[in-house]
């Protein structure tokens, strides 16, 4: 299972990279893989040091969210329906 790292942590490792403290010694100090630092560096630098993946989202968003979410459900089914007149056609002929 996955080891679950604190932000805080996370931006204590990244600060470290960007004081200029090489990968590899941070991972071998740390116990880390290098690839996780970097992807964390990554993260910290693209979401301005804030690694919380929570984002609150207005209510034009949530409710856009819920109508892709239907509209997906409904053209799956649609597509299921038109799947079944197909089958149910062809074995009447």
């Amino acid at each position: 299972m996955a080891k679950k790292y604190e932000n805080e942590f996370k931006v204590l490792i990244a600060e470290l990279l960007k004081s200029g403290r090489p990968v590899k010694e941070v991972s071998e100090e740390y116990g880390l893989n290098g690839a996780m630092i970097r992807r964390w560096r990554r993260e910290y630098e693209a979401k301005s040091g804030d690694f919380t993946n929570k984002k609150e989202l207005s209510q034009e968003e949530k409710e856009l969210k819920a109508l892709r979410k239907e509209l997906r459900e409904i053209t799956m089914e649609r597509d299921i329906l038109k799947k079944a007149v197909s089958i149910f056609s062809k074995s009447d002929r």
